[in-house]
């Protein structure tokens, strides 16, 4: 039986497919913010509590809030931590990526599966899973306004991730969700999921924009015929919600996908947090190439 990580990937397209790399200027600079100490410790505390403030990572630290700031900044820097603004807060967010691309790298695969199976057997272990959120930053070579339109304009959609999104894209309008058929392992026909709660939560062009995520309907269950005791776990959890947050620096354009309002253990989590990486990876390629990233074809 294969995960329902592997199973969402499959459904929108979502397929594990070519990684982006981290250039070896990147490594450099991943390298040199994981040296020290006191930042390896403030990753620890955002990998026990993602979605901290300044305030709450100096809390119980001997460190001065400016050493902290500092310290932040570097890791922000090396794409080790993202930040999402929260009215006056700034949350802070760990990104594994960096350090995943780093053990891919020099692991053969034996050695990364062992340490792997040790590592996910420590942290059963010892931890209860506390995330219910998902958080990916990225720095695209666009403009804000384009990439509002590849995040909203159907024909943009389906070429980085197969799936069609219609809407008017105006707060608390509808959003229908056009999933290929050959996205499926059993379904004969393209589905169509359409839902009252599929809504625009914000639409301010070109900075931000959230939505509810989609249905797990009964057609996308039924396009996994082997796998529907799985599919329906998954629509049995609350609604999630997706946020992009466009900033410009410089002359990229800063991307935060912020994916959250989950339950604690949730099974659509464990997908998403598989999947997003990838189509964001295939929206920046799109946008910097006039290519998408090839997908699988698993």
């Amino acid at each position: 039986m294969q995960p329902l990580g592997c199973i969402l990937l499959k459904a929108a397209r979502w397929l594990p497919f070519r990684k982006p790399r981290v250039a070896h200027t990147d490594m450099d600079e991943v390298f040199k913010a994981l040296a020290d100490a006191n930042r390896r410790r403030l990753l620890d505390r955002l990998n026990e509590r993602n979605g901290q403030t300044l305030r709450e990572l100096c809390a119980g630290l001997t460190m001065a809030r400016q050493s902290v700031s500092k310290h932040l900044a570097v890791l922000e820097a090396a794409n080790l931590v993202s930040t999402r603004r929260q009215g006056r807060e700034k949350l802070h967010f760990l990104n594994p990526v960096p350090i995943n691309a780093i053990a891919e790298r020099w692991m053969t695969r034996y050695d990364r599966a062992r340490t792997v199976a040790l590592a996910d057997l420590k942290h059963a272990l010892e931890h209860q899973p506390m995330d219910t959120n998902f958080v990916y930053t990225t720095y695209i070579d666009t403009t804000p306004d384009k990439l509002w339109a590849a995040l909203t304009e159907p024909a943009f959609t389906k070429r980085y991730w197969g799936v069609a999104l219609a809407s008017d894209w105006r707060v608390g309008s509808t959003i229908t969700w056009a999933v290929a058929a050959s996205s499926f392992p059993a379904a004969s026909e393209d589905i169509t999921i359409a839902d009252d709660e599929q809504v625009v939560l914000v639409a301010d062009p070109p900075c931000q924009l959230s939505y509810t995520w989609h249905t797990i309907s009964q057609g996308f269950i039924d396009a996994f015929a082997d796998e529907r005791d799985m599919m329906a776990k998954a629509a049995a959890e609350r609604r999630s919600k997706v946020t992009f947050d466009i900033e410009p620096v410089g002359e990229l354009v800063k991307l935060t996908v912020t994916h959250d309002d989950f339950d604690p253990g949730s099974v659509i989590l464990s997908g998403v947090s598989e999947g997003w990486p990838s189509i964001i990876a295939s929206l920046k390629t799109l946008l910097e190439t006039g290519e998408p990233l090839a997908l699988s074809s698993r």
